[in-house]
């Protein structure tokens, strides 16, 4: 059974140094407006979506590249996106559709 545990520690390992070399930009949400409209960054880079407001949000992106969606996201939560992949889009919540900001990723 030991011959198993070295592997999966080395994996283990390997991931959580990645992830932990990654840059880290926070995007706030408050008064239904992100904190920014427009954010570049590098691939393997992580985004953290906070919420400040005082009700959800539902952060997502269809753009190719950098599609993903946080579905329901209640205040005071926040969420790490880990973007591996190069592209250029749109970011903006389900809820409120005046909420938009510009996301290139490197």
């Amino acid at each position: 059974m030991h011959r198993y545990v070295l592997p999966v520690l080395v994996a283990a390992v390997a991931a959580v140094s990645t992830y932990a070399l990654a840059a880290s930009s926070t995007v706030v949400q408050s008064d239904k407006k992100f904190s920014t409209t427009e954010m570049t960054i590098s691939k393997g880079d992580v985004v953290v979506f906070k919420n400040d407001d005082p009700f959800t949000h539902n952060v997502y992106s269809q753009s190719p590249g950098i599609a993903f969606e946080l579905k329901v996201q209640k205040p005071g939560e926040s969420s790490d996106i880990k973007f591996d992949r190069e592209g250029t889009g749109e970011v903006r919540c389900a809820i409120h559709p005046q909420m938009k900001m510009k996301l290139t990723v490197k």
